[in-house]
C-alpha cells in the first residue's frame, strides 16, 4: 500500500508555494495547480537523487510507493480559483453568504471547520456532476 504524503499548497505574495508535510527540505512554486504538482514531484525525484549520490538517508516517506495528496486553506483556493468562481456562484453552491467568502478569501477570518467541510464537499459535488456530463 503506498504512503500518502500531504502537499500544503499556500498563497505566497505573487505566486503559489508547496512543501511537504513533515518531510524537510522539498519546497516548489508554482502559478497552478498542474505546475505545482509537476514542480512538487520533480523536486521529490531531486531531492531522492541527490540523497542516494550523497549518501544520506531518504526520508521514509519517500521510501517504496507513495502518493501525492494535495491540501489547500481556504484562503489559498478563494484566491487561486477567483477568476473562475464568483462569490455569487460559491454563495449558491455552498450556502455561505458572499460576505463570509469575502473575508474567508481576505484572510480576514478563518472559517470554522465546519465551514471548511461545506465548502470542500460542495465543489467535490460540483467537480463529480461536471465528471458525469458528456458533450
Amino acid at each position: 500500500m503506498a504512503t500518502l504524503i500531504k502537499v500544503i499548497i499556500e498563497r505566497v505574495e505573487n505566486n503559489y508555494s508547496a512543501y511537504l508535510d513533515g518531510v524537510d527540505g522539498i519546497v516548489a512554486t508554482g502559478s497552478s495547480v498542474d505546475e505545482i504538482k509537476n514542480n512538487i514531484s520533480d523536486a521529490i525525484s531531486y531531492f531522492v537523487e541527490e540523497c542516494k549520490e550523497l549518501g544520506c538517508e531518504v526520508p521514509e516517506e519517500l521510501q517504496g510507493d507513495y502518493e501525492l495528496v494535495f491540501k489547500m486553506d481556504v484562503e489559498s483556493l478563494l484566491d487561486f480559483y477567483s477568476t473562475i468562481f464568483s462569490k455569487a456562484g460559491l454563495e449558491r453552491i455552498t450556502g455561505i453568504n458572499q460576505k463570509q467568502l469575502w473575508h474567508y478569501a481576505s484572510g480576514g477570518r478563518k472559517p470554522r471547520q465546519e465551514q471548511v467541510l461545506k465548502l470542500e464537499k460542495a465543489l467535490h459535488k460540483l467537480g463529480e456532476e461536471l465528471l458525469s456530463i458528456s458533450l
